[in-house]
């Protein structure tokens, strides 16, 4: 009887085995033929789930549908910005390793501010000389893609697109073919001679299709009706900058962006800060995938597609404001063309697709304050001013304090040296004095991280962004709820705080089941995920894991 049961048991696994074979049961290739890495700037994990009734069925509703949703994805590090967002996605790294550890940082020595893709020794490719003077030469560690390229002696085909040149270059790395951005003076693509010594031919037809010039010659209108941004602020409100005092829909573009006496002229940076440039940036990715030819041979290829549009928008108006409401829906339209495109011509089973965000970004202080809620503006000039009067009040006649960049302050090491004062001294009465201003919670000397390891917290979190070549002697850590007041914009991010640092995280393609993940991940995990699904190895400074829900 037992043997009988067992014949028929396995008689029945045999049969549905032929099937599933009859009928084409999915087996997917040993690895993925493209990889598509989508990064949004200033996206928060709560806007997804806000906006995710509203979105559309096939574009980032596809994405959750039939993907891996990491609810619980952050970044490790204080200073959440752009570039440290981008590095580590494609480092696997904190910026303590891969060396971006801001956008910009402050060299003593030169007394001279450091934009982190800067390079005076290239030279712009299709562009104007201050915007193609860019590479990744500030980058110390390699990305996924570097060891993509090197594990396929160079067969691999890399490339990066963003309207900002730092987002593009850092998601693609040392050895990508080929990496494109912005070009403000001229509303065209661009690139630097680090990469090629000149512009490919489709890539001159495509800006001599002028884009740029159609997007800036429309309105922006809402894409919704109203009852699309029933949750968001008021669209006429005190609390946003808007554009020269406007910051209500419809927004004359073309108007905004005529300079010149007799208006001829174009100022084409205004494209940045409209959801228009996250369509210019699909074009342009669409056109890369077309032309270059990436994902038509066994050899798996990688392009970034970095959206920066969201990063200017919710800066000037807020992640409350029916600005940014619009920009995130037509972004999901945005998304849809590209998944279509990428399923159409090179086939779900053989793209993989993760989709993230840089960083986040905190509410704007006034709408908190208006709902009782503790913020403000950290007026670090203030700060600046009264940290230099209280040194020389201190120590004497000098220049005691070199500058502030991103929340850190840079002392005149040489002249502290000369007076023969101990560094920790002067660096622990600087931190004493600037936990006295209104919105600091704390301040901490720099020298306290060199020899430390904080197990957890936000001290941990200042250990992963520390360099002792590109970061300050004393570094300022805000209340929730506080920010840095940055020109006319109305928040910022650049905190350790929820609303910073978590962001949302899919995956999409290829092996990738449908799933949902609460657990906490770190987004230096990205790379290690990817090189463990492509079978290469990690990049040389990787301190991220697998996430292991994607290899069941």
């Amino acid at each position: 009887m037992i043997l009988k049961r067992a014949l028929l048991f396995f008689s029945a696994i045999l049969l549905l085995n032929g099937s599933l074979a009859s009928q084409g049961a999915y087996i997917p290739p040993d690895k993925p033929l493209l990889v598509v890495g989508i990064v949004v700037e200033q996206l928060r994990y709560d806007q997804i789930e806000r906006f995710r009734s509203r979105f559309g069925e096939n574009g980032i509703r596809k994405l959750l549908n039939e993907g891996t949703f990491f609810q619980n994805a952050s970044f490790q590090y204080m200073l959440t910005q752009s570039a440290p967002g981008h590095a580590t996605i494609a480092t696997g790294a904190e910026p303590s390793y891969h060396g971006i550890t801001s956008d910009s940082w402050y060299v003593p020595l030169r007394n001279e501010q450091v934009y982190c893709t800067r390079d005076i020794n290239v030279n712009p490719a299709g562009g104007s000389i201050e915007a193609g003077l860019h590479s990744p030469v500030n980058l110390q560690a390699s990305t996924f893609s570097d060891e993509l390229e090197l594990s396929s002696c160079g067969k691999s085909k890399v490339f990066a697109v963003g309207m900002k040149e730092h987002s593009a270059i850092l998601s693609a790395g040392h050895a990508a073919d080929g990496v494109y951005w912005y070009d403000n003076l001229s509303g065209n693509w661009i690139s630097s001679t680090y990469y090629t010594d000149s512009l490919p031919p489709w890539a001159n037809d495509y800006n001599a299709m002028k884009y740029s010039e159609t997007f800036l010659n429309n309105p922006w209108l809402p894409a919704r009706e109203q009852k699309d941004y029933f949750d968001c602020v008021a669209d006429t409100n005190p609390y946003e900058a808007g554009f020269n005092g406007q910051n209500y829909f419809p927004y004359d573009l073309k108007k905004l962006s005529s300079k010149g006496k007799d208006g001829k002229a174009r100022d084409f940076s205004i494209l940045r800060e409209t959801p228009f440039a996250n369509t210019f940036t699909t074009g342009l990715a669409r056109k890369i995938i077309e032309m270059e030819g990436l994902g038509k041979d066994d050899i798996t290829d990688f392009i970034a597609i970095c959206y920066t549009a969201t990063d200017y928008i919710g800066h000037r108006f807020g992640p409350s404001s029916c600005e940014m409401a619009d920009a995130i829906l037509r972004l999901d339209k945005d998304i849809e063309d590209l998944l279509k495109y990428l399923n159409d011509n090179i086939g779900k089973k053989n793209i993989l697709v993760y989709f993230t965000s840089a960083h986040g970004i905190s509410e704007v202080p006034a709408i908190l304050e208006n709902m009782r809620v503790p913020s403000g503006y950290f007026r670090q000039d203030q700060a600046l001013s009264l940290l230099k009067s209280y040194l020389k009040a201190l120590y004497g006649d000098g220049d005691w304090v070199k500058g502030y960049s991103e929340k850190q302050f840079y002392l005149n090491r040489t002249l502290i040296e000369d007076a023969k004062i101990p560094l920790e001294e002067i660096q622990k009465k600087v931190a004493r004095f600037l936990i006295q201003f209104s919105g600091v919670s704390s301040a901490y000397p720099y020298y306290a991280f060199e020899a430390n390891d904080f197990g957890n917290g936000n001290l941990k979190k200042i250990i992963n962004n520390f360099s002792p070549q590109r970061s300050g002697d004393v570094i300022v850590a805000l209340n929730p709820g506080w920010v840095e007041r940055e020109g006319i914009y109305v928040t910022n991010h650049n905190s350790p705080y929820e609303c910073d640092s978590h962001v949302p995280l899919i995956w999409y393609g290829w092996s990738v089941s449908r799933a949902t993940v609460t657990r906490k991940v770190n987004m230096a995990d990205i790379a290690a995920t990817l090189s463990s699904l492509c079978k290469v190895p990690y990049p040389n400074a990787c301190t991220g894991e697998p996430m292991f829900e994607l290899f069941r």
